[in-house]
């Protein structure tokens, strides 16, 4: 099978002259799937990412590199399939063959797929999630294949984005690509290309040590090094050595539980997670993030020492009158304690006496859970949680009537694995939730109601007020905790909290969890109606996330996947998409597009919902002013860049040097759905690298026609705007402006060593407008007098400033007709060109068919060698 799959391989490869592999060779064989990332110094500098599968590497060509940022997405090139072989493979192709330059095996070691489905499935439907046990990458990654290469594009484009989990970094996840050295020879890439140095250590072939690199230490929270037999075998007869801790499986958040066939469900249970670990007779209960409770549940530490030596997962909680989870009871007991009546609920079985269970499908270790419970006499604080097996929907029905807080589905077959995994997920009847203590509020000096918020990347965003719920014990215990974490300014960066000042207010370090019970969320994104529960003493302050709970009477809803698509839902005179609340959904704020029927605001969120994911490519880490028009385009419009009084917290804010007022941001789709819900028509964008407004990310060149001017003749200038580009090595893009005009957009590349200034860059763009209008002054010119236009396109290099702003590709406009800023490939752009076409209502199923922008990343150029280039062709020009 693998050697038809390699026909493209031979095919690229005059064996005779490079020393790769021809891949029919002999491969150890491994009960683990291998990868290797290869750094590879070709025409351009970059690195291999590859995967077996099917007996062979499925590769892609990874051009910046792998991150450990999830918020980077990194341009991935599907590319041959490689023989196994390869994977042991370092040193020189040599020039003038296919992927000439030095090749280094910068990681290697062993992948497993993550989800439902198989691998191939995945790779098929353009989304692969895998986790990666190397020695230089860990963890959670996916491959998603780009939208426009999903139907018959040119290229086969995937982004590949690094999971949030423990070892996931937030900002600067190209720290890694410092890491070197091959992991196979321990050389660096000049040592390799010269020959020098010791030949790499087998890892595929023959002479390989399989065994020891299977058994690198994980750095997953100092847990054990991971096992190294394929996933779902018994373990083998000798025993393994028990952790003293293992990372707990925890669960994504679903709206609607799984209905399909291969899962289970479980009560969710109101308590806090314990994982019991029996060595000897000798309990210790840890909490998920491995802190020793063991002393404050000294009666259920009793009861688990009458098991052999395992290691259990489950969760300890207190019950109500009629046994149900109480969290407030629990907190009580704690408070007081008076544990000796709390229970403990076991779910699974990762260890028992010498054998690691992980590796074994759910229903085997619940199975063998059971047992052993059974086994030691049935000691009521310790419970065996059962499961179910019937659809998903009508066991949370049945849970949320019992007035539970959810159920917990999970794959039947799935093995145990630490960290957030979609083999394990939670649907909730009730809005629990877990939110930071940012502050407290006062009345006459008394205690009033607590300020809470959520993390949001790097910033605090102020979710609203808890303010009932409190006994008079519940103030008298909180109080002192609240006290030793006063601090003088808000700890709020986003929302109306951020820098408020109110003598009946004291801030607190945003450092403890409360879980509270809330009504639903509002339109600006605060909690409505919230009361408060108790503090979580289990979980960090930085995991806290937001959840939506599914409604009791809407759970026999047959395809949860389907409903989580869904476009919006209609609440009276109100919407709602993605959990944001539009009001006046059916509010006009177009007369029509181009189609006799008015554009309204739930148009306009669908509309961002839809395109949502590509704009954000564009606009997100950029401060970015919006243009609204709150009673629709032929009311009066508003141009607002800075935050105003009760912002949504979903929208960002981000603080630049020289202005002491905060910009908007928009950073998530359910920002722009935000934006939609306060009539923003237009969204211009700084030009800023992501994340850094001084520093240049794009230059825009507006190509902007007299009244006068056909089209036609905007299009020729775009083209050879291009031509003069290219020249000087920079890539080009072109998008309508939705009005008149055409942006032709060039990415740059940005490092931290860059040097490069926003008064550079201005003044490049000047200077290339300048000289085409030297060149044709019957047809361009770069002052902006009106008069001066007539028969003449304005090249507008002023969108290349600080401060400037052009609009986003795919914002609509506040123009007649509802157009759309539309990114176009270049083959569209012809003299027969109509930016009318594009508007809210045609774009999101055009965006569909085309292939415009997909290698915007992968086009990034210095601008340094631009200028020198342009200086050079001015010199010899004179």
């Amino acid at each position: 099978m693998a050697n038809g799959k390699l026909s493209r391989y031979t095919s690229k490869r005059d064996f005779k002259l490079t020393q790769e592999p021809s891949g029919g060779g002999e491969v150890n064989a491994s009960n683990r799937l291998r990868f290797i990332v290869q750094k590879h110094d070709a025409s351009r500098l970059h690195y291999d990412l590859r995967l077996e599968l099917d007996g062979v590497f499925k590769s892609w060509a990874v051009t910046r590199g792998p991150s450990l940022d999830p918020k980077d997405k990194r341009l991935a090139v599907e590319v041959e399939d490689h023989p196994l072989e390869y994977g042991d493979f370092e040193g020189t192709i040599p020039k003038g063959q296919y992927g000439g330059g030095t090749v280094m095996l910068w990681d290697r070691g062993y992948w497993e797929p993550e989800g439902t489905k198989s691998p191939q499935e995945a790779l098929e439907d353009g989304d692969l999630k895998f986790a990666l046990d190397g020695k230089k990458l860990h963890g959670s990654f996916v491959l998603v294949r780009m939208k426009n290469d999903r139907d018959g594009g040119k290229r086969n484009n995937w982004l590949l984005i690094k999971h949030r989990d423990d070892h996931s970094v937030d900002g600067n996840g190209d720290a890694i690509l410092k890491e070197a050295a091959s992991v196979a020879s321990g050389r660096t890439m000049e040592a390799i290309a010269s020959g020098k140095g010791r030949k790499p250590k087998p890892f595929m072939t023959e002479g390989s040590d399989a065994a020891a690199d299977a058994t690198w230490e994980s750095n997953r929270n100092g847990s054990a090094a991971p096992t190294t037999r394929k996933r779902g075998t018994p373990a083998a007869s000798s025993e393994a050595t028990m952790p003293d801790f293992i990372p707990p499986q925890l669960c994504e958040s679903v709206a609607r539980p799984p209905s399909d066939a291969g899962w289970v469900h479980e009560i969710k249970f109101d308590g806090y997670r314990i994982q019991a670990r029996v060595k000897d007779g000798d309990a210790t209960l840890r909490t998920r993030k491995g802190l020793d409770w063991t002393k404050k549940y000294t009666a259920i530490a009793k009861a688990f020492s009458a098991l052999p030596d395992v290691i259990i997962d489950g969760e300890i909680c207190a019950l109500d009158d009629h046994g149900a989870p109480d969290f407030a009871a629990l907190q009580a007991a704690q408070a007081d304690g008076k544990t000796g009546d709390l229970v403990y609920f076991a779910f699974d079985l990762l260890f028992e006496a010498g054998q690691d269970w992980r590796d074994r499908p759910l229903t085997e270790r619940k199975a063998r859970l059971q047992s052993i419970l059974d086994d030691a006499g049935g000691d009521p604080r310790l419970r065996y949680v059962d499961h179910f097996e019937t659809g998903g929907d009508a066991v949370l029905k049945s849970a949320c009537k019992l007035s539970l807080e959810g159920i917990v589905s999970k794959q039947s077959n799935a093995t145990y694995r630490s960290g957030r995994t979609d083999m394990w997920v939670k649907a909730k009847c009730r809005a629990g939730h877990e939110v930071v203590i940012g502050g407290w509020s006062k009345t006459n000096g008394k205690f009033r109601s607590l300020l809470v918020g959520v993390f949001r990347e790097d910033h605090f965003i102020y979710v609203g007020r808890v303010g009932t719920g409190y006994g008079a014990a519940k103030v008298k215990s909180l109080l002192p905790r609240l006290e030793a974490l006063r601090v003088e300014k808000s700890p709020f960066t986003g929302g109306n909290m951020a820098k408020k000042v109110d003598p009946d207010i004291e801030w607190v370090k945003p450092e403890l969890v409360a879980e509270i019970e809330f009504e639903g969320w509002t339109a600006d994104g605060l909690v409505r109606q919230a009361s408060f529960k108790g503090i979580r003493e289990d979980k960090p302050a930085l995991e806290v996330e937001a959840e939506e709970p599914a409604k009791p009477e809407t759970t026999d809803v047959p395809d949860p996947g389907k409903q989580a698509r869904s476009i919006g839902k209609r609440r009276g005179a109100k919407a709602e998409i993605m959990g944001v609340v539009l009001s006046n959904p059916d509010k006009p704020l177009w007369p029509d597009a181009g189609d006799k029927r008015p554009v309204t605001k739930l148009d306009l969120a669908e509309y961002y919902q839809a395109v949502g994911p590509w704009l954000l490519d564009h606009i997100k880490g950029r401060p970015c002013s919006i243009i609204r028009a709150p009673d629709g385009m032929g009311g009066e419009q508003f141009f607002q860049r800075h935050a105003m009084q009760g912002a949504s917290n979903l929208i960002e804010l981000v603080t630049v040097s020289g202005d002491r007022k905060p910009y908007l941001q928009i950073d998530r789709v359910e920002g722009l759905i935000a934006v939609a819900q306060i009539a923003a028509l237009e969204l211009h964008p700084w030009n800023c690298a992501p994340g850094n407004p001084d520093v240049p990310g794009r230059l825009v060149f507006d190509l902007d026609p007299g009244p006068d001017v056909p089209f036609s003749v905007v299009v020729a200038a775009a083209k050879e705007m291009r031509e003069r580009l290219e020249a000087l090595d920079l890539v080009c893009f072109c998008k309508t402006t939705g009005g008149k005009g055409l942006h032709v957009v060039t990415p740059l590349a940005t490092s931290k060593k860059s040097k490069l200034t926003w008064s550079e860059a201005k003044a490049f763009a000047h200077d290339v407008c300048q000289i085409m209008a030297n060149d044709h002054p019957d047809r361009y010119l770069v002052k902006m007098a009106k008069k001066l236009r007539n028969g003449r396109i304005f090249l507008d290099y002023l969108r290349n400033d600080r401060m400037a702003t052009a609009v986003a590709p795919l914002s609509s406009r506040a123009r007649p007709g509802a157009t759309v800023s539309m990114p176009l490939a270049w083959g569209d752009v012809r003299a027969d060109l109509d930016p009318k076409r594009f508007t809210v209502r045609t774009v999101p199923a055009l965006l569909e068919k085309t292939d415009a922008w997909a290698d915007y990343l992968d086009g990034e150029r210095s601008l340094e060698k631009a200028i020198k280039l342009l200086g050079k062709s001015v010199k010899a020009a004179a």
